[in-house]
């Protein structure tokens, strides 16, 4: 696919912090303009792979795209021992346990068996004590996807060059859960130097780099759910303005703990209907969804300036080719029924991509199997595709029936999702569609099976709480 011709930027002074003094009232030589800014264009490049991921589904890309296509769901029911309370007596982690109205999970599994996240290897050595789940789960993401590039430089220049952008939603809250007890127990000089480090949502960010020593921009976004597509979009934009010639990104979480699940129980946005059927709990955009399913995991993926790509002989997954970002400015929670927000991400997505809407193939849905969010979502992009939707010729689903909502990971990982429906011709299933919305037609429909098709340019969309929204637009390679 043809890209944009390359364009040059110019920053307004206004928006600089030094100001230009006219010579014919100071007799002052007034600066230069600032040199004009190139965009770059950005790729998601592979020697095999280019890509990370810890999911439900299982560790690594490959055991996660294959159980995603074919069917399989990584939700199962909640017990008492997966709520990371250890340090607390039987009875206080049953009766959290018993207060809690949502008791499923998407689970990264864990293990010594191919496709479980290794503890032992990426957070149990006396090396690891200041790296909670949510850095381990980026570490070993990053791992995957940096050795498949085959880009670890020893080089100082390609160091200096290549920089890294990974973002979380909460940080580790059972981390905080545990300080906060032993301050009401009164044994605050047992608190952990590394208690700081360890809930520090930039610290994942911050340890890729330190092992590989990468100096280039070092930077974590934390806007909620949209968390990970901005963390990409950032990282891209960064490459686009010749910041670094190669960017790490993604996002991590690991939310499973009793206070973040007790939290999103009291906000009422988790499922309750399931508690017995945990495999059927997430369904996107189905008239059973009552709530979504919280998640944890990483995606992590490497982003490269084009022409570095070709130099070093990279074979190239797919081209970013647009990154477009809104706000509700309506509701903490809630989208606006309109869907303005979305419709503006997506839109702007578009617009930076060069393409129009008609020439998109597949959309990866932000869907969390929430009543209203879903049904605003796929209004919008009903509204913004128009007839190219209605027709049947755009391919729809949210991969969420499957993984959960892994918040601050979710834009991350269903990015990775996007780009693997590109790159391999397979749109991704919607898991647990039994009876889809009434607002659904069937010209356009979420996909009940997953479907071969070329798929040239594809959407990623995540929102998250505070009516932050993020569209990611991927193509096929240039």
């Amino acid at each position: 696919m043809a890209g944009p011709a390359r364009r040059s930027f110019y920053i307004p002074s206004r928006f600089l912090f030094t100001r230009r003094v006219s010579t014919s009232c100071s007799g002052v030589e007034a600066f230069d303009p600032p040199p004009l800014v190139h965009s770059r264009r950005v790729v998601v490049t592979v020697m095999f792979s280019g890509l990370g991921m810890v999911t439900p589904l299982g560790c690594g890309v490959d055991t996660t795209w294959k159980r995603l296509i074919q069917g399989d769901c990584g939700i199962r029911a909640l017990s008492p021992e997966d709520l990371g309370m250890n340090n607390f007596d039987r009875e206080a982690q049953l009766h959290a346990y018993e207060q809690l109205t949502s008791k499923v999970a998407a689970i990264v599994p864990s293990g010594t068996n191919p496709g479980d996240f290794n503890v032992d290897l990426w957070l149990n050595s006396k090396e690891h004590r200041s790296i909670a789940r949510f850095i381990g789960y980026a570490l070993c993401a990053a791992d995957e996807a940096l050795k498949d590039a085959k880009w670890i430089p020893t080089d100082q220049e390609q160091k200096e060059k290549t920089g890294v952008s990974i973002g979380g939603g909460t940080g580790s809250i059972s981390d905080i859960l545990d300080a906060a007890r032993m301050i009401c127990e009164k044994r605050i000089r047992r608190l952990s130097p590394f208690f700081i480090p360890r809930i520090l949502i930039n610290m994942a960010s911050g340890h890729v780099s330190m092992k590989y020593g990468f100096q280039g921009p070092n930077h974590a976004a934390v806007t909620a759910c949209a968390t990970g597509a901005h963390s990409i979009g950032d990282a891209a934009r960064m490459i686009q303005f010749g910041d670094s010639d190669v960017m790490v990104a993604g996002g991590t979480e690991s939310s499973i703990d009793a206070l973040s699940i007790a939290g999103f129980c009291r906000s009422r946005a988790l499922t309750t209907k399931y508690n017995s059927a945990p495999q059927e709990a997430s369904r996107p955009f189905d008239c059973s969804r009552d709530g979504f399913v919280i998640g944890e995991g990483s995606g992590v993926l490497v982003l490269e300036e084009l022409e570095h790509a070709r130099k070093r002989g990279a074979k190239i997954y797919a081209e970013f080719r647009g990154y477009g970002m809104s706000g509700d400015a309506y509701h903490i929670t809630q989208p606006h029924l309109d869907g303005r927000g979305a419709i503006l991400a997506m839109t702007r997505a578009l617009r930076q991509s060069g393409l129009h809407p008609e020439q998109v193939d597949y959309v990866n849905a932000h869907a969390t199997s929430t009543p209203l969010g879903d049904a605003v979502e796929a209004n919008a992009i009903k509204s913004l595709f128009s007839n190219h939707a209605t027709s049947g010729a755009l391919a729809l689903s949210s991969t969420k029936g499957a993984v959960g909502h892994l918040l601050g990971a979710a834009g991350a990982v269903e990015a990775i999702f996007t780009i693997l429906a590109i790159h391999r011709g397979v749109a991704p299933l919607t898991l647990n569609l039994t009876k889809p919305d009434p607002l659904f037609t069937d010209g356009l429909m979420p996909l009940k099976a997953s479907k071969e098709m070329p798929i040239r340019a594809a959407l990623s969309n995540s929102f998250g709480f505070g009516g932050t929204n993020a569209s990611l637009l991927f193509t096929s390679a240039p």
